[in-house]
């Protein structure tokens, strides 16, 4: 999606933003609803703008009833919900946690792994932990929230543990910053032969904690037969309230891998390098 971050004048408000999202899975008959990173942000408008440690801890103390009610929205609606991603405190850390929610009521954490120096300057953020990569009954995906994207070797890292599907909820103000997420999302779907998926903020807050957003909205393809032209399978006009809304072809999808014009993740040379994480990726049934 492309949410709008406008005024508002309570949480309750907040939460009436998301039942509307919830309405918009149900008339288009969608399976998984992805949420942009921060979007619990939105709550910032209401709060004093020239303290940040102050918003950030009001933020902090939303997120048990943020993840509740995206909880209650996934069951209700029968869909998969990849929350964004908000402030979570733990051991007297603040992390930034992306929360899956499943039709069953289940609920499943990734932590944001890298952390930008904004993150950490304004809001004292620090690096999550996890190696995760979920498993439904259609398929296997992980999430990499906004900057983790960056990284091309967590991608691969996930998708030689089987991740068909990226999901990044991101949160960029410019669109320079927009353009560090989208082409290197572009370039790990090319590169892993896998979909990705880009959910951002869009609209301007009348706050001084988080002023600008710019966004784009899309599900993204290898580059190859049997894929769209231009790797896009869909995408909104920026800075509008919108979705991309598409549907992805895992057959297609393995075909390709064994059979398509170039085959990276067969033609890896690891007689000449190598990849392999620190930690065991977790595989993590979520039906």
């Amino acid at each position: 999606m492309q949410y709008f971050l406008g005024r508002i004048r309570s949480w309750e408000e907040f939460e009436e933003n998301l039942d509307f999202w919830g309405e918009v899975v149900d008339e288009y008959h969608a399976h998984v609803l992805v949420f942009p990173e921060f979007v619990t942000f939105h709550y910032l408008c209401t709060l004093p703008s020239n303290d940040h440690h102050k918003a950030i801890k009001e933020i902090v103390s939303k997120a048990e009833r943020f993840r509740n009610k995206l909880a209650s929205m996934a069951k209700e609606k029968g869909i998969y919900i990849v929350g964004g991603s908000t402030p979570v405190e733990r051991d007297g850390k603040i992390y930034n946690v992306c929360h899956l929610c499943t039709p069953s009521g289940k609920v499943f954490t990734q932590d944001k792994l890298h952390i930008t120096p904004s993150e950490t300057e304004s809001w004292e953020i620090q690096a999550g932990e996890g190696l995760n990569v979920f498993e439904a009954s259609w398929g296997r995906f992980a999430i990499q929230v906004c900057y983790d994207i960056e990284f091309p070797e967590l991608s691969r890292i996930y998708t030689l543990a089987g991740a068909e599907t990226i999901f990044v909820p991101y949160s960029t103000d410019d669109r320079k910053a927009y353009l560090r997420v989208r082409y290197a999302a572009q370039a790990r779907a090319v590169e892993n032969y896998v979909y990705v998926v880009l959910a951002g903020n869009v609209g301007n807050l009348p706050s001084r904690n988080y002023l600008l957003n710019y966004g784009q909205a899309a599900i993204l393809s290898p580059s190859d037969v049997g894929f769209p032209m231009d790797g896009t399978i869909a995408e909104v006009q920026p800075n509008i309230e919108s979705a991309a809304i598409g549907e992805v072809d895992f057959e297609v999808l393995s075909q390709q891998r064994h059979l398509g014009s170039v085959r990276p993740l067969r033609d890896r040379r690891p007689d000449l390098y190598n990849l392999a994480p620190n930690y065991p990726v977790k595989i993590i049934p979520v039906d």
